[in-house]
């Protein structure tokens, strides 16, 4: 397929996340690409699908197919603790890989995005799986406040491909509602919410 260059690209996990953002921004579906993918001018989103396979994926078709100068990963994260509540919105400033850590130090891997002031931050740890059970979570805890599947490896691709990345994730559970049910009527609660922050405080500063 012909290249179809865009400034900024969107990554979503799902097509849950992704809605709002997809009506409000008016962004139309592209035929014949590998991952569910949509432009509007020069902002592009691919939804690249759950986990950090996918992510890595999704993101490096999006930087050789969009050629943006940015992406961002926009979605729900669970919280860690209880210090964060349902609604919540993030600027993910580290994911740390607490599941791949590294052969000769055996700390987990780290990856940094890039960040725009004026938002408040958040470490994420990104798993293969969901961390649903309170005692994962309050291992994890020790290391970040946000849980997701995807962030690391947004974050590695994006570096591979010389991009520039950002994050902003809300919060959709807690280490006390971790339950499928309560995740999926938070990111229906809430995904309106977080797409009018960043559609009208994210990005027009990228």
């Amino acid at each position: 397929m012909r290249k179809v260059p865009v400034t900024c690209c969107l990554v979503f996990a799902t097509g849950l996340e992704a809605s709002p953002f997809l009506k409000g921004l008016g962004l139309k579906a592209l035929r014949g690409c590998p991952f569910p993918a949509y432009r509007k001018g020069k902002l592009g989103a691919v939804i690249c699908g759950i986990g950090k396979a996918n992510a890595a994926m999704a993101t490096a078709w999006a930087c050789a197919f969009f050629s943006p100068r940015g992406l961002v990963n926009l979605g729900a994260a669970g919280s860690l603790t209880r210090r964060l509540k349902p609604g919540d919105m993030l600027q993910v400033t580290k994911a740390v890989e607490a599941d791949r850590p590294g052969l000769r130090t055996g700390r987990p891997h780290e990856h940094r995005p890039d960040t725009l002031r004026g938002f408040k931050g958040a470490v994420v740890a990104t798993a293969d799986k969901p961390v649903l059970r309170p005692a994962d979570r309050e291992k994890l805890a020790r290391l970040a406040a946000l849980a997701d599947m995807e962030s690391a490896a947004f974050i590695q691709t994006c570096r591979a491909f010389k991009r520039k990345c950002y994050l902003f994730k809300f919060v959709t559970d807690g280490p006390d509602n971790p339950a499928s049910s309560d995740i999926l009527a938070n990111i229906r609660k809430y995904r309106s919410a977080f797409s009018g922050f960043v559609s009208s405080s994210v990005l027009p500063r990228l």
